[in-house]
């Protein structure tokens, strides 16, 4: 059994992420260079599902400015992200999104490939938490797989992910099981589903950050 709702297990990966999601390593440079953009200093940040703390090691390593709290559901992954981390001063908590309960603590709130896990109300509770936890003009950053606007280019680029993944070693069973864990065990919505919510849960300025086959980054300022 999987110690966590991706399609890996902790230990492996950092190892396979790169081969599923399009320019992935590219998700922790927009976000960085968003941030770097809004020139905030002393910056506390909010990592909602983790992962193995790629992110905030990627942050680290360029600013030295930068107080993580890193959460994350599955025990396992914080397990990979506090070895990677070590000697860091870095708060850990085994929380989910949606289950958050800071209040105006946090100057930036990232949320990479995580809330897709969750269904319309508890995407919804999730985004709310993070609105919650973020100080006036802070800014939450979501990167989530998305669905097309329609069922036509939905599909046009549903296949454009599987051949990204045959093309980069998957094996069919995997590809296949990719597939299979849409509407399934994934739940994306599309970009403009993703501004709308933002937009419910009180966010000021909401707009698209980046984009390529089937994921999608947002920045949303308070």
């Amino acid at each position: 059994m999987n110690d966590n709702k991706s399609a890996y297990n902790s230990n492996i990966y950092d190892e396979h992420i790169v081969n599923v999601l399009p320019y992935y390593r590219e998700y922790h440079l927009q976000i960085l260079d968003l941030v770097n953009c809004m020139d905030l200093k002393n910056i506390d940040w909010l990592d909602c599902g983790c992962g193995t703390g790629t992110l905030a090691l990627k942050v680290l390593e360029s600013r030295k400015d930068v107080r993580f709290t890193l959460c994350d559901p599955s025990d396992k992954m914080l397990s990979e992200a506090k070895e990677k981390l070590s000697g860091r001063d870095i708060r850990f908590l085994n929380v989910p999104s949606q289950l958050l309960e800071f209040e105006s603590e946090f100057d930036v709130v990232t949320a990479v490939q995580s809330h897709h896990y969750f269904k319309p109300d508890e995407r919804r509770e999730a985004v709310k938490r993070c609105y919650r936890t973020l100080r006036d003009n802070g800014v939450f950053i979501t990167f989530e797989n998305i669905r097309m606007s329609t069922d036509e280019s939905d599909a046009i680029a549903l296949k454009r992910w599987l051949n990204f993944l045959e093309e980069h070693g998957n094996s069919k069973e995997d590809v296949q099981m990719h597939k299979n864990r849409r509407g399934v065990e994934t739940f994306p919505i599309t970009i403009e589903e993703h501004i709308g919510l933002l937009r419910e849960c009180g966010f000021r300025s909401v707009d698209l950050l980046w984009t390529s086959y089937l994921q999608a980054g947002l920045f949303a300022v308070k």
